[in-house]
């Protein structure tokens, strides 16, 4: 199988955008132009309509965006910190796997539109909250991908750094991490879309800015928002995409040895 090349991906997902794109402005016009009841533009209006609006409202859903995405991204941050020394920590002791997964696990049973709320109440404050809550969706699918990752490793693999004398700290270094690389990432790129939701969970509750305010804002005012409702989810679904196809070009940066990262020659298959 020859694999794509970055320029031929990123024309690939171009091309279903604009077919998405596409299909909704279609379906728009078929429920619009059919309906035998005027159909309310806030059940799906046209996306030109929405394209225009966003366009108006650019500084401002920028501006907001940018606060969105930088909390998520600390959160993200920190919570990957913690899934990677979790993984390394279960990967070294058996019983400390079976003893923290149970605890893990239970902590992922509590709806983030539950526990958003709450811990607003708590703290206060909007920033911490949105850090925190980005941060608790992170860890789990990090945790777990990249102690699957860690444990990929084969036996004879371990062998052969223990017959050259290699310590705990060296097998890590030369073997196990590197193993681990490609189940790391598929945690991150799982776990960053949902920092940016965690993030924006925070905002509705109350907070004084970011892009889940003014989408919260434009549904209080009906009608005469709907346009910049539906800006606010497309910016949305901008910075979640943004977020994972960053790691998608650290992935392939960092891990260049994974085989659909390889260049291969015109006689490949």
């Amino acid at each position: 199988m020859k694999w794509a090349k970055p320029a031929h991906q990123g024309a690939v997902v171009a091309v279903w955008i604009a077919l998405l794109l596409l299909l909704w402005e279609f379906i728009a016009w078929l429920l619009h132009a059919l309906m035998l009841v005027k159909l309310p533009d806030s059940k799906l209006p046209y996306l030109h309509k929405v394209i225009i609006s966003l366009q108006d409202n650019l500084p401002v859903l920028i501006k907001q965006g940018l606060l969105t995405f930088g909390n998520a991204g600390i959160g993200f941050l920190i919570g990957s910190a913690i899934g990677i020394s979790l993984a390394i920590i279960m990967s070294l002791s058996n019983t400390v796997e079976l003893t923290l997964t149970p605890y893990m696990v239970a902590s992922q049973m509590i709806p983030i539109i539950g526990l958003a709320p709450i811990l607003y109440g708590i703290l206060h404050d909007p920033d911490l909250s949105r850090i925190m809550m980005a941060g608790y969706v992170t860890f789990f699918p990090v945790a777990i991908n990249m102690l699957r990752g860690l444990h990929s490793v084969q036996p004879e693999q371990i062998e052969l750094m223990r017959s050259l004398a290699a310590s705990t700290w060296h097998s890590y270094l030369k073997l196990k991490l590197p193993s681990a690389m490609p189940g790391l990432f598929a945690g991150l790129k799982i776990s960053a879309p949902l920092a940016i939701t965690a993030s924006i969970i925070v905002e509705l509750m109350g907070a004084p800015n970011g892009i889940g305010v003014l989408m919260i804002s434009s549904l209080y005012y009906g009608a005469a928002q709907v346009y910049m409702f539906w800006s606010t989810v497309l910016v949305s679904i901008a910075i979640g995409l943004v977020s994972f196809y960053l790691l998608v070009l650290l992935e392939r940066w960092l891990t260049p040895w994974q085989p659909e990262f390889r260049e291969s020659g015109s006689g490949g298959t």
